[in-house]
């Protein structure tokens, strides 16, 4: 199956525009969070994001709250996205299993719309076996070399990597890991970025 995955448009339009047009050539259009900025203008960029007509998987971001992007996406009429936080789908026959938010706790204060590693874990924990994680947190030490050179992410993110093994991973959040990936164990992890990368993946069960 073929994905055009991206993060952290931050209410860029003009990158937004792009995804439009690259969502032709995917099956499934994933998005990691980080629309808005500081949880304004969430509507910029779905407004644009609408134009895409393929199945698409959406988390929020730090930036945004999930009713925040819910109600962006309702008010948008993006009829071909899916909001997922602590829950998950089912699409073209693909389990997909979606937590967004920061995770850990991130430092920047009352706006940033972050969770516990033990939040956390309550929100994966439906997640027993999915062929798709869409993060807006990386799990720990994969995508995650913050412009510092510290090694961040999500140890409940990791484990439930390590222990459902799905075929990939998409996140976020960390900027200046963007389009990089790793694999964790037998699973590909993509901090995907707001230019957008497009994947294809065999998400068969073996």
């Amino acid at each position: 199956m073929k994905f055009l995955c991206f993060s952290d448009l931050h209410r860029n339009v003009e990158a937004a525009t792009k995804l439009v047009e690259k969502s032709n050539n995917a099956d499934v259009v994933i998005g990691a969070g980080d629309f808005a900025t500081r949880r304004q203008g969430v509507e910029d960029t779905l407004t644009v994001l609408s134009g895409i007509t393929k199945p698409a998987i959406l988390v929020p971001g730090n930036g945004e709250s999930a009713t925040e992007l819910e109600e962006a996406v309702r008010v948008a009429g993006w009829k071909s996205a899916k909001v997922l936080h602590g829950t998950g789908c089912v699409v073209e026959g693909v389990e997909f299993w979606g937590v967004g938010g920061g995770i850990p706790v991130t430092p920047f204060g009352e706006w940033s719309y972050d969770f516990s590693e033990a939040d956390a874990g309550a929100l994966l924990a439906g997640c027993k076996s999915c062929a798709v994680l869409v993060v807006h947190s990386p799990p720990l030490d994969t995508v995650v070399h913050d412009s510092s050179g510290q090694i961040r992410g999500s140890q409940a993110i990791r484990e439930v990597v390590e222990n459902t093994r799905p075929k990939l991973v998409v996140c976020g959040h960390i900027h200046s890991d963007w389009e990089k990936s790793v694999r964790l164990a037998e699973t590909l992890v993509l901090n995907a970025g707001p230019r957008g990368v497009l994947i294809e993946v065999d998400v068969s069960v073996n």
